[in-house]
This record gives structure tokens, C-alpha cells and sequence, in this order.
């Protein structure tokens, strides 16, 4: 992955209609603003119950949006990551279909992953109680087969998303045929969706265990050997995205977009920096996806203390839902379904109160922190919030996952705020102390001081948080030079 910045995009949500006008996209409108590409699922079907993250063929693109030649094409522009489904298929798909009819007599009940296979004798209330769930509800679906016979089916998700048997040479098989497809397609990079709850284990939470982490180092040994680099996906305590950080070769800081609003909304960089002195630096950074704003990722767990206090965490997520004028609140927790116990679902810039400048200033400080910057393509344009589309799906998340028509990326191109962050997108592409080392210069609260060295090359951040004055400074040209943004 090339030290610059990403955008993460579905494919029929940024003005276009399929691969090759996106293409077309990188090659226009986009050029020299991203070093890579992370496009959303665009298997069959792009438009099940969860937006492509329930595919019903994996190693199929949906032919309404192009095909493998399409992508190829697109691999030839840029650099592209696609999202290894590792945890489940659809409930529509062949394989399990298939499982429906025949049961046991199926070529892929091995791959079906049953509550019997991790509780052969039953699962007491106790272990049940153990599960982690991303969702309310028990993690199983019943299924009536064809015969007649009732089985519980593992469906961590939604019902529609059946749990497959990672441990199994099926679903070894069918896990290295995407692999294989994705290699020959140009993917050089994955993003191992849902692998925290890929391997379940009777008496665990089923989440992060032991053998997880070995699952994962598997499939990044198989990748790596492909020439395909591993981003693994994981919500969870701080702590753990420190130790899986260790295995892969990149883990998302979700971390760092509550601890950008802690900052901003408080006025106070202590939590942040805290962070920054133990953060891993093989990481992706990001402030928004195309899921919620994650809480778990900086919340306490079983007595440890987060990354920041609970009651403060609290007043947090009551700001959002206050800057938003109360509709993420409408999208998050019960008020929508298909729910996320750990996310507030808003758009970045609605959580900021709609405010550019401090939405600048917090792009600003993910682009000098450690990592690589990854752009949503709703926060790309600094989108509010769809409560149309909220209104019709009732899917919480889609309030951020906006369908951008032709018309409104050409008008969003060449507005002010555009042109501020391109000239910020370009300096964090372009200037080569960005690939040198990484400083927090103060220690003083009220001040956040980035500053990135590489020989004689510099560039520094410099926010006061008191007044929300934001300087970026950097070598250039003989001497000093300014970016001035706003």
C-alpha cells in the first residue's frame, strides 16, 4: 500500500454506473488524489440485505456493475483492495441451498457451520451467555430442510448471512478461491471483513480467541505469499488492535475517530496523545466508513479502562447526536434495524455540527498521525446525512452511505470546501517527510503539535484547540511555506 491517501467507495454510489466509469473517475476528476482504492463489495448481488457483505457468489462481480476484465482494467490506474468475506456467505446462495435440500447428504454441510458443530452435546445458558455478539438476539437461525428436520444455524449477522466453518477444508477451499480470483483480477490487497467472529469454540466469547488469531495468521501467510498485503478489520478493546497489529500488515485505528471528536468537542488533546505513544503504526487511518462511528474501539472493557472515561464517552456520543440535530440518533441503536451495538451511525461532518473548519481540522489530524489516511467517499464531499434513504431501507447505517448522481460531484468538485481538501489530499501525497519520522512536539492540552521529519524535509500541524486555529507549515521551495486552507 503506497504511503498516500485511500478512498473507500462502493462502486454505483459516487455518480457512477459500473467499474469502467469509475475508472474514468480516477483518471479525471480524481487524478493524483489517491494512492489506492478500496472498493466495497461488488459481488452478486451489490444490493442484497446488507450492501454487498452477503454475497450470494463471491467469486462473481454483479454484472450490473461490470466484470473481473472491468476491475483488471482499474488495476492497471490505481491499486485496489477488495473485502475477503471470511465470516459468512448468503443465505441465497448455491452452497447453501444446496445444505436446505439434502442436509448432511449436501457436498457442503462441511462448509455450513451448525450450533452442533461447536455444541455437540447442546450449549448451556452460561456458554450462550458468553458469545459476543455484534447484534441483539442469539447468533443462530433455525432452518427447516427439506426433510423435514429443524437445524440452528450460526448466523453472527443477519439471518441472511450463514456462518461458515472456517476450520474446515471446505471452507479452507472456498476461502482460497476468492484468493485465487483476486489474484488474478489484480487485488493487491484484502480486507478480512467480520474475522473477529470467524472461529467459534464452545466455552469462549467466540470472538478474538486464541485460535482466531491463528486463523488470521494463516490466511495473511497465504495472502502474503500472493503478493496480496492483509488489512484485518476488528472492533474491538484498544488493546487487541495492538496485538493483531503484530501479525498482519495492517489493522485500522478506529480508535481515532472518537478520540478526534474528544479533542475537538473538549478542547483537549490529552487522550489523543496518550494514544499516539502506543498506537501501532502499521495502521489505516480513518474518521469515517462505510459502517458508524465506532464506540467499542476506545470504551472500557470488563473493569480495563478505555481510551477515554466513560462519562466522557458518553457526553460524546450525546454531542453527535445534538450536532446532528438529533437524526444520528434516529439511525443508531433501536430506532433502526440490521443494528450495531457499538457504532453511532452519522456522517463525520453531521457529527461535527456541519462545521467546515472543524471538519478540515480534523482531517488535518488524521492525515499527520501515523498511518495511512483512508477518505469515505461521503466524507470525500463532507455529506450530511441521508434521511431519505434512512427512511426508506430502515438500515441505520445507510444515513452514510449516500448515492452521489453525476450532477452533484460535478458541483461538489468545485466547491471551496473540495478545493481546501484537495490542497491538503495533494501535500499529504506529495511532501516526502510524511515517509520520515513522526513527533508530538508539546505536551500542553490545549495545543496539538504534529511535526513529521525526513532529512532536511519537514511539515508540522500546529492546532489551538482554544480558538480552533489550525497553522500547517512545511518545507518547500528554499525556505518555509504555509497551506492556508480557510
Amino acid at each position: 500500500m503506497q504511503n498516500k491517501v485511500q478512498l473507500i467507495t462502493y462502486v454505483d454510489r459516487l455518480g457512477c454506473k459500473n467499474i469502467s466509469e469509475l475508472n474514468e473517475l480516477f483518471q479525471t476528476k480524481f487524478k493524483g488524489l489517491f494512492g489506492g482504492v478500496h472498493i466495497l463489495p461488488f459481488f452478486n448481488p451489490i444490493d442484497g440485505e446488507d450492501a454487498g457483505f452477503d454475497p450470494i457468489d463471491h467469486t462473481q462481480i454483479d454484472p450490473r456493475i461490470g466484470n473481473w476484465n472491468n476491475l483488471r482494467q482499474l488495476s492497471e490506474e490505481t491499486d485496489i483492495m477488495a473485502d475477503l468475506i471470511v465470516n459468512h456467505i448468503s443465505a441465497k446462495s448455491v452452497q447453501f441451498q444446496d445444505y436446505l435440500k439434502k442436509g448432511d447428504d449436501s457436498e457442503f454441510s462441511e462448509l455450513i457451520l451448525t450450533d452442533d458443530k461447536v455444541f455437540p452435546n447442546g450449549a448451556s445458558e452460561e456458554e450462550i451467555s458468553k458469545i459476543y455478539r455484534p447484534r441483539p438476539g442469539l447468533p443462530f437461525t433455525k432452518f427447516k430442510l427439506n426433510d423435514g428436520t429443524e437445524k440452528n444455524v450460526w448466523t453472527t449477522f443477519t439471518s441472511n448471512q450463514i456462518d461458515i466453518d472456517v476450520a474446515s477444508s471446505k471452507g479452507e477451499k472456498y476461502l482460497d478461491s476468492i484468493l485465487d480470483t483476486f489474484k488474478e483480477a489484480g487485488v493487491s490487497m484484502i480486507r478480512l471483513d467480520a474475522a473477529g467472529y470467524a472461529v467459534k469454540k464452545a466455552g469462549t466469547s467466540c470472538f478474538m480467541i486464541d485460535e482466531t488469531f491463528e486463523f488470521i495468521s494463516k490466511i495473511t501467510e497465504k495472502a502474503r505469499k500472493m503478493d496480496i498485503s492483509v488489512l484485518v478489520e476488528i472492533h474491538s478493546y484498544y488493546r487487541t488492535q495492538i496485538e493483531i497489529a503484530k501479525r498482519v500488515d495492517y489493522v485500522y485505528d478506529f480508535a481515532l475517530p472518537v478520540l478526534v471528536l474528544d479533542t475537538l468537542f473538549n478542547q483537549n488533546a490529552v487522550n489523543l496523545k496518550k494514544w499516539l505513544t502506543v498506537s501501532p503504526r502499521n495502521v489505516v487511518t480513518v474518521l469515517d466508513t462505510h459502517d458508524g462511528i465506532g464506540i467499542v474501539d476506545v470504551a472500557s472493557e470488563d473493569g480495563n479502562p478505555g481510551l477515554i472515561e466513560n462519562d466522557v464517552l458518553s457526553n460524546i456520543v450525546e454531542q453527535i447526536h445534538e450536532n446532528s440535530g438529533g437524526t444520528s440518533r434516529r439511525a443508531t441503536g433501536g430506532s433502526a434495524s440490521n443494528l450495531d451495538l457499538y457504532q453511532v451511525n452519522c456522517t463525520y461532518f453531521e457529527a461535527l455540527g456541519k462545521n467546515e473548519r472543524l471538519y478540515l481540522m480534523a482531517r488535518a489530524i488524521q492525515f499527520f498521525v501515523p498511518g495511512v489516511p483512508q477518505v469515505y467517499y461521503v466524507g470525500l464531499f463532507a455529506g450530511e446525512n441521508d434521511m431519505k434513504l434512512l427512511e426508506k431501507t430502515n438500515v441505520g447505517r445507510d444515513i452514510n452511505r449516500h448515492y452521489f448522481t453525476k450532477d452533484e460531484i460535478a458541483d461538489d468538485v468545485k466547491s471551496s470546501f473540495f478545493s481546501s481538501f484537495r490542497e491538503m489530499m495533494v501535500l499529504r501525497n506529495t511532501h516526502s517527510a510524511f515517509n520520515g519520522a513522526f513527533e508530538v512536539v508539546d505536551t500542553d492540552a490545549s495545543v496539538l503539535h504534529l511535526k513529521w521529519m525526513n532529512g532536511k524535509e519537514w511539515t508540522e500541524l500546529f492546532i489551538d484547540l482554544s480558538s480552533n486555529q489550525m497553522r500547517i507549515t512545511f518545507s518547500g521551495q528554499g525556505g518555509s511555506q504555509q497551506l492556508i486552507l480557510f
